[in-house]
This record gives C-alpha cells, structure tokens and sequence, in this order.
C-alpha cells in the first residue's frame, strides 16, 4: 500500500506537523520517507509569520537538521531540494512525485483557520487529486499541544454506488495495520437537500424526487453490507450508517460523534448520486473539520 511517503516542508512549525503522522505509518508499515523543498522564485521572506526558506543551502541545512532529529528511529528518511527556482510551487510538487520520487503517499498540513487552509486544498491538493495517481493526506495542525496520531476508527464516507470503491483497499490495509475499526457512511440527500438537476426534478415532480430518495436509499443499503460482509470475514471491526442531508455537514457530524481519528474519503467520482464528489465534498469537509483526511484519487 504506502511504501514510499513525500512530504512537502516550507520550514515552518505548521508545516512540520506533518511528519507526525507520516512518521507513525512509516513505522507501522515500514515505509521510507523523503522530505521534500522546492525553492520558490521571488519568494516573501516569511512563510507563516516564520522564516521563509529562500536559499538552496539553508534549505539543505534545514530537512537534513530536522531528519537528524529522528535519526535513532527505525526509519529511512531522505531529502531532497528542488534547487531551480520556481513560480509555481504545488506543480512542482506534483512533478517531483510523479517522475521523480512515486510516493503512493503524499502528507501535508492544511495550514491555519481561515483562508489559507482553502488556499493549502486548493493549490496543491486539488492538483495532486488531478493527476489521478497519488493520495493525500491532510493534517490539521495542532502546533501548541500536538496529539500523538492514533487510528483507532477510520470513517469510510461512500456513495450509493460504491460497489468498486478505491479507497477500500485502502481502508481494508490501514485497519489491520493498526486495529483500526472501520464506519461506513453513506450519506442521501433529504427532499430539501437535493441539488442541480435533482433540484429541478423535486420542484417539477415532486412525487418522482422522493421515489428517486427512496431508491437511493435502497441501493445504498445493499452496497454497504456488502462491504460490511467483506470487511467482517476479514476479522474487521465495522460498522455502517446511512445519513441523510448535506453530504459535507453529515460526514463532518458523524465523525465528530463516533470519534473517527481518520476521514478516507474517494475523489472525482463521475457517477452515482450526480456526481456525488464532484459537488465540492472534499474540500467543504477540509474546512469544517480537524480530524486527518485522506483523498483517494478514483481511476476514471
């Protein structure tokens, strides 16, 4: 699953709050990590009110310092800085793990609690999503009293045509890594809810939308225990729920409320409840919530 793990560091105490969790997968799953800087062209002096890396030598100096303080754990870490200056930081990311590195995990902070976390998902995670190919997992930092990663329940948000879901893979190697348990979430539009042409469709036919609800209802019924008998065979801990209403504020309540240490959430899906994940899901949950996400790009 994870055997190589990228992380992006800008110097700053945020941005290094994401080692943390990536370094409790490494041990876990014995997987290398590579600290990764990209020299940035005309860049401001500080980055998150610290000190900005800005010159090819301090950079150096940096990761190989902060993965020097790790040196007596069982866990290769490597650096390396991008030395060519750049305008556009994230596609220079995405380059680096795509043709040069292959992380099957990139880790990042969704820096602050304002904009710059909308600024964080959508420069860089959006386009790593883009590419289809590698996961991201986002950290919301708690850099005054950081809480040690834990992954004992991970919530496992799926449409109601989940049959071939990637991130089941994903959710299946994880819970038997670190014994996790593993919620299923389905969440269905209520009447009020619906959106786009189903909006239409409840305004025109009324009768016909609540049907349509009804039938979503019933589909997402037998997909999940489908997964519930999957992962139970496995000897995995599982549980499943059907939600009803907005599909970010519903997922953002239900992990609240079951105590999910993970959300693993599937991106781009073009089909199933109108395009389900392409209604902004992502990133509105990015920004309701503070427990760790992890985006699964789906194969088109």
């Amino acid at each position: 699953m994870f055997t190589n793990i990228l992380i992006p560091l800008d110097g700053s105490k945020l941005a290094e709050m994401a080692f943390y969790p990536a370094e409790s997968l490494a041990l876990t799953l014995k997987a290398p990590i590579t600290l990764l800087h990209i020299i940035e062209k005309d860049a401001p002096q500080e980055v998150h009110s610290q000190h900005h890396l800005t010159r090819v030598d301090e950079a150096d100096e940096y990761l190989k310092k902060f993965a020097a303080k790790f040196s007596d754990m069982k866990i290769r870490i490597e650096t390396h800085v991008h030395t060519a200056e750049v305008r556009d930081v994230a596609a220079s990311i995405i380059q680096h793990a795509h043709e040069e590195f292959n992380p099957d995990l990139i880790v990042m902070c969704a820096h602050g609690k304002s904009g710059m976390r909308d600024l964080v998902f959508g420069n860089i995670a959006q386009q790593v999503l883009a590419g289809g190919k590698t996961p991201l997992l986002l950290i919301q930092p708690e850099i005054a009293d950081p809480q040690p990663f834990a992954m004992r329940r991970i919530i496992v948000p799926l449409d109601s045509e989940s049959k071939h879901d990637e991130s089941m893979l994903y959710a299946q190697k994880l819970a038997i890594a670190y014994n996790s348990e593993v919620y299923f979430l389905t969440v269905i539009p209520t009447f009020k809810t619906l959106t786009g042409r189903d909006a239409a469709l409840r305004n025109m036919l009324p009768a016909t939308a609540s049907a349509y609800l009804e039938i979503l209802e019933e589909t997402a019924k037998e997909h999940l225990q489908t997964h519930l008998d999957e992962f139970l065979q496995a000897g995995i801990k599982t549980r499943a729920e059907i939600g009803r209403g907005d599909p970010a504020d519903v997922i953002v309540s239900t992990a609240a409320r079951i105590g999910a240490d993970m959300i693993l959430l599937s991106t781009h899906r073009k089909s199933g409840m109108n395009a389900f994940w392409a209604r902004s899901v992502a990133p509105n949950v990015v920004k309701k919530t503070h427990i760790p996400l992890m985006l699964v790009p789906l194969k088109e």
